[in-house]
This record gives C-alpha cells, sequence and structure tokens, in this order.
C-alpha cells in the first residue's frame, strides 16, 4: 500500500502561489537590507497589527460576532510579557506562549456572552471590557506600572538575540532583527488562519455567521464554536500585543483604549472581513498610518504633534477621524475590502487580455 503524498499548505496550492511565496521571502530577506529603520519600523508595527487584526477577522469576518474589546486583550498580552519576560527573564518562546494562553482563558471566560447575546447587545459588553480592563490597568501598579506605565526589558533570543542581532560577520540593527522575526511570525499566522478558515471549524463558524440556528441544526456545537473562537481571537490579539510590547519597551494604559479597538475595526474593514489576505493588506495600509502620520505630521498643515501645539488637529485626533472615515467609505462604497477590490480588478486585467489575445488570433488566422 503507497504512502499518501501530504497536501501542501492551503496558501500553496493555487498555481501561482509557489512563485508567490519565493518572491515574497525574497522580500522578505532583503528588504530590511535597503530599507531605513524608521520604515521597517512602520512594517514591524504593521505586522504586529496583522497578527492581531486576524484574530479579529475570525471572530468578527468568519463567525460573525462583533467585538469592540480587542484593545483589552492586546494590553494583556503586553502585560503579561512584561511580567513573564521582563520580571521573571522567562525567553522569547514562553513568554509569547504565556501571553496567548492568558489571552486565550480570559476570551474563554468571556465567550459564553456571545451565547446569548449578538448585535448590538454583544457590542455593549465587549465596549465595557475595554473601559473595565483600562480601569484595572491604571490601578494594578504592582504588574502595570499604573498610570506612569513600565518599561518591558523582554528577552527576544531564538538562536539568535533579535534585540542585538549579530550571525557571523553580520549585525542588523534592531529594526531590521525585528522585521524578520514579526513578519515570520505574521507568515506563521496567516498560514495557521488560512488552513483554519477552510477546515471544518472554519465552516462551521461561516456557518454560524450566516444563520446560528440553521447551523446548530446541522450538527454545529454553537457553545463549543463561539468560545473557541473568542479563546483562539484573544489568544491572537494577546500575542500582538506582548511583540508590541517587548518591541517598544515601554507601555503605558493611555495605549489600550477604544480608539486602539476602532483601528483594528479598520483593519479588518479595509482590509476585507472573512478575507485570509484582509489582516495583513488591511494592516500594512491602516495599521502604518499612525506611525506615518506622527512622523510627519510637521509636513500637514493644520496638524499639531501635542494638544498644546498650534494646529487645527491633533496627530491623535487625526487618526481618529481617518479610521472612522475610511470604516464609513469602504462600507459604502466597497464592503469587502480592498482584497476584493484588487481581485475585481485583476479579474478585468486577465480579461481584457484574454480578450486582445483572442483579437490578435482572429486577426493573424485571417
Amino acid at each position: 500500500m503507497s504512502t499518501p503524498v501530504p497536501r501542501p499548505p492551503a496558501l500553496l496550492r493555487a498555481p501561482a502561489a509557489r512563485p508567490l511565496a519565493v518572491a515574497l521571502l525574497a522580500l522578505y530577506v532583503l528588504l530590511p537590507l535597503g530599507v531605513s529603520d524608521f520604515w521597517l519600523s512602520v512594517l514591524a508595527y504593521a505586522g504586529i497589527a496583522a497578527i492581531g487584526a486576524h484574530g479579529l477577522n475570525l471572530l468578527t469576518g468568519y463567525a460573525g460576532q462583533v467585538s469592540l474589546g480587542h484593545a483589552a486583550f492586546i494590553g494583556v498580552g503586553a502585560y503579561v510579557a512584561g511580567w513573564l519576560g521582563a520580571d521573571n527573564g522567562l525567553p522569547l518562546p514562553l513568554w509569547l506562549a504565556g501571553a496567548a494562553l492568558a489571552g486565550a482563558v480570559i476570551g474563554a471566560l468571556i465567550g459564553p456572552f456571545a451565547l446569548r447575546l449578538r448585535g448590538q447587545y454583544l457590542v455593549v459588553v465587549t465596549l465595557g471590557l475595554v473601559f473595565l480592563a483600562e480601569h484595572v490597568f491604571r490601578n494594578w501598579t504592582g504588574l502595570t506600572g499604573g498610570n506612569g506605565g513600565r518599561a518591558i526589558d523582554a528577552p527576544a533570543s531564538l538562536g539568535v538575540d533579535f534585540n542585538d542581532f549579530a550571525l557571523g560577520g553580520f549585525e542588523a540593527t534592531r529594526a531590521q532583527s525585528w522585521f524578520w522575526l514579526v513578519w515570520a511570525l505574521v507568515a506563521l499566522v496567516s498560514l495557521v488562519a488560512a488552513n483554519l478558515a477552510r477546515s471544518r471549524a472554519g465552516r462551521a463558524l461561516q456557518a454560524i455567521r450566516d444563520r446560528d440556528l440553521a447551523a446548530e441544526l446541522t450538527g454545529v456545537d454553537l457553545a463549543r464554536t463561539k468560545v473557541a473562537v473568542f479563546a483562539l481571537s484573544s489568544a491572537l490579539a494577546a500575542l500582538a500585543g506582548a511583540l508590541l510590547g517587548a518591541y517598544q519597551e515601554f507601555v503605558s494604559p493611555n495605549e489600550w483604549s477604544l480608539v486602539l479597538s476602532i483601528q483594528y475595526i479598520a483593519i479588518v474593514i479595509v482590509g476585507g472581513l472573512g478575507s485570509v489576505y484582509g489582516p495583513v493588506v488591511g494592516a500594512l495600509f491602516v495599521g502604518s498610518l499612525p506611525r506615518i502620520i506622527e512622523e510627519y505630521s510637521d509636513s500637514i498643515p493644520g496638524v499639531a504633534a501635542s494638544a498644546g501645539d498650534d494646529g487645527i488637529i491633533t496627530v491623535f485626533a487625526l487618526n481618529q477621524v481617518l479610521f472612522g472615515l475610511l470604516i464609513i467609505g469602504f462600507l459604502i462604497a466597497e464592503p469587502r475590502g480592498l482584497t476584493a477590490l484588487t481581485r475585481r480588478v485583476a479579474l478585468r486585467v486577465n480579461r481584457r487580455s484574454s480578450a486582445q489575445a483572442t483579437a490578435t488570433t482572429e486577426e493573424e488566422s485571417r
């Protein structure tokens, strides 16, 4: 009896996927060698946002459970990374796993609310979670440092030290090494999310999103599935928070506000709800905006770096306005996001190319 040949991962089954994967791998290796540290930092923040957005996309895009509580789980991940990595000196894999586990446990506790609540009622509950978490973050000074924040000097070694990268005679800047670390994790999380979305569990999530009572009649365990997707979504958010805290090396409760949750909502909407690639595309587009606007605020007319400076609007307020406009604009003009828009443009280009090729062939045959 012959041994079955294992199938390649879902992302690599399309005919053009493998050449694209090779091109992306080359870009992953070579890009940090030719790009400034500022833009590598922007891409690192975007990659961290993509990991957290994958969790929200599974919860909202696939399972249809709208949540505004993502910022709370990101904050949990950052503080757990600080406690495990900085305070107790655990290595990178352990403080990442610990942060993800903490997020999963809290998400599993919140998950049962999704069994009895839906729509705007669930949104209100998750919104309350953000304010509750912010209160805890400001008052649990032993863990979070309170309003003044805390430093997170977590070890980031995985064969090589990503905080002080040196391999042979090559030495990389911290921005270069963290780009490689973050985007390797983005690729891993994207691969897992893609295969999960196309598995039986992914189809169960989509059935719950479309009509949960009908899904239950066909054998889907609503309770277990909803709790599981909340736990997984929260774990990915906490994983992103752990990376964010370790990369910034300092966090404060002001970072885990409702604005951060809205930013993640904007990421998944702009990228494409229920799309495998949507979180990454949305993170590159939306997740990069705050850092770019902050860097170039002096060149934007009417924008003040802070509330005390001259200007019509602060950088923080401008980000809020942009997130709101992006959410409204895409929901009205392109509800399926940039991935659907890109796919539609590519389809039109292919049709036009095919029509031109057919016309050329007919002329030659004459």
